[in-house]
Order: structure tokens, then C-alpha cells, then sequence
């Protein structure tokens, strides 16, 4: 599986360019799954449940399964798991977009937008191999326009390895 990173502070416009660039390229034919880091307890599940009162009676892993799709939870029950812990989970794709995880070693594009009153976060990492922007910026790395999602997309894909294909 393929793996690139989307990061940025908060408010940039990470999670709106990650939807736009998910339709992108699965109408190019190639499968996608997503991976969003959070600073926040994640729970799905609510009390009263059964499926919560699984999990309450100590069951590590619960499935919420239906037609339509399932859902895994797992009580991991200490320190934050590591995105590899993580993307061993998922079933193979062409490609894992991830939203966050800016400190992990792998290949990324910054969301930047001058708003946000933040610095940007690609003259310390290496790995940015580009900014994603609405602003004119002269940096050493490519400059996406952050509203082209086809460009973005382009480069994304260019950058991993995937061929060129059309749609989107």
C-alpha cells in the first residue's frame, strides 16, 4: 500500500482538501482508505448499548456489523497506538491517505493558509514535499494551489508510484 500524509494546523482546510482529493481519486479507478489522526477520546459507541456493554465487560475488540458496513473497535487500553499499529490494520488499497500523524516518517503536503496564524510546518520537516495553499508563497519545495484538487491529486499520486489515469 501506498502512503501520503495531508497535515497542517488546525482550521487550514486539511479535512475539506482530504474529502475533495478521496473523490478524486477513486474516480480515477484507484481504491483509497483514510486514516485521521485525533487529539480527542474516540468513541463510537454509547451507554446502554450492547455493543458498549461488550466492550464495558472487558471484550478487547467489538464489531458492529450490518448491510451496509462494520465498524471495529478495539480497547487498546494504554499509550496511543503508532500509525504503522495501525495501517497493519486496514484491508490492502492502492493508496492510505492520512490526515494528521505530522510527526511520522512519511511523505506529506502541508495545508497552509495565512488565517490560521500559524507558521508553516514544511521549513522544519523534510518530508513536506509540498505546501497545499491560497496564498503566493517562494518556498524550496512545490507550490500546489489548494483549491485545484486535480493538481494536488496529480502530484500525489505522481509522488507514490501510481500511474496517470483519467477521471476526476
Amino acid at each position: 500500500m501506498k502512503l501520503y500524509g495531508v497535515i497542517g494546523w488546525k482550521n487550514s482546510g486539511k479535512t475539506s482538501l482530504m474529502e475533495r482529493l478521496v473523490a478524486d481519486i477513486t474516480r480515477r479507478g484507484f481504491s483509497v482508505s483514510t486514516i485521521k489522526h485525533v487529539h480527542h477520546s474516540v468513541d463510537l459507541d454509547q451507554p446502554g448499548k450492547d455493543s458498549f456493554r461488550h466492550r464495558a465487560a472487558g471484550a478487547r475488540e467489538v464489531v458492529l456489523a450490518s448491510a451496509e458496513r462494520f465498524a471495529l473497535m478495539v480497547e487498546h487500553r494504554g499509550p496511543e497506538p503508532e500509525l504503522a499499529a495501525v495501517l497493519a490494520r486496514l484491508a490492502p488499497v492502492d493508496l492510505v491517505l492520512v490526515e494528521g500523524y505530522k510527526r511520522d516518517a512519511h511523505p506529506k503536503v502541508e495545508v497552509w493558509r495565512a488565517e490560521t496564524g500559524q507558521p508553516l510546518i514544511q521549513p522544519s520537516d523534510h518530508l513536506v514535499r509540498a505546501v497545499a495553499t491560497d496564498a503566493d508563497l517562494d518556498l524550496p519545495v512545490r507550490v500546489l494551489d489548494l483549491n485545484d484538487t486535480k493538481a494536488v491529486a496529480r502530484f500525489i499520486l505522481a509522488e507514490v508510484g501510481l500511474p496517470a489515469r483519467t477521471g476526476g
